[in-house]
């Protein structure tokens, strides 16, 4: 609500099209490294190359097979805009906005850390959050997996979120507290746009094995019984 007039509207559609720019240049100049001088370096960013801290957002995520890229590029293209469509431009903003910081903040902690810039502080995780907003808001929507498989969003979000602790437990497990600390932080934009859900979440729950919970049938046939009612909830 503050920063209202802080927007850009149709923000996915100039990421992805920044990305597109940046994977076919670099498909057709391998040679001159391009993803290599856009990515967010600390060490380099440290040197003068303060670029990095912009032009990382535009460093594709998903490389490869070009219609793996397609693919996966216009899926992110369709979240971010179902959510602006759901949130507004601004929130959609600056919900994508705190996910750029962190990811800086992640990057520029693990550098002083341990030295050495670790490439896990990428938009990967911005997107990751995305998509986990996009199961939150609409989970039975259905997509098509691989364009074949049809599924649930929300069935694959759990998927996705359990790789990602997978990921986060192998990590501490093997002592490398540093990197598993790097998508907790990074994804930390998700749970402060939907905490208030899990507020909403954790209180039904509490409410539902209360002793003092009603049974809804079994009190509207007692009163039917009894002396009937007027109106009834639909």
């Amino acid at each position: 609500r503050k920063f209202g007039r802080i927007c850009i509207p149709h923000l996915m559609l100039v990421i992805i099209a920044g990305q597109a720019m940046v994977y076919l240049a670099n498909l057709l100049n391998p040679d001159i490294l391009l993803l290599s001088r856009f990515s967010l370096n600390w060490a380099a960013v440290m040197h003068g190359e303060v670029w990095r801290l912009l032009t990382f957002i535009f460093v594709p995520t998903s490389g490869g097979f070009i219609l793996w890229f397609a693919l996966t590029t216009l899926f992110y293209y369709y979240i971010g805009n179902a959510l602006e469509n759901q949130w507004g431009s601004t929130r959609f903003t600056v919900f994508y906005g705190v996910g750029v910081l962190l990811n800086i903040f992640t990057g520029m902690v693990t550098y002083w850390i341990s030295g050495a810039f670790l490439e896990t502080a990428s938009m990967y995780y911005v997107n990751m959050s995305m998509f986990f907003a996009f199961a939150t808001l609409y989970p039975d929507m259905r997509v098509l997996l691989y364009g074949i498989l049809p599924l649930k969003v929300k069935w694959l979000a759990w998927v996705d979120a359990a790789l990602f602790a997978f990921d986060i437990g192998h990590y501490f497990m093997n002592g490398n507290w540093v990197q598993g600390m790097v998508p907790i932080v990074a994804i930390l934009n998700y749970f402060i746009f939907f905490w208030d859900n899990f507020l909403q979440l954790f209180g039904r729950v509490k409410y539902r094995t209360s002793r003092q919970t009603v049974n809804f049938k079994q009190a509207t046939k007692k009163a039917q019984q009894q002396k009937g009612y007027i109106h009834k909830c639909a």
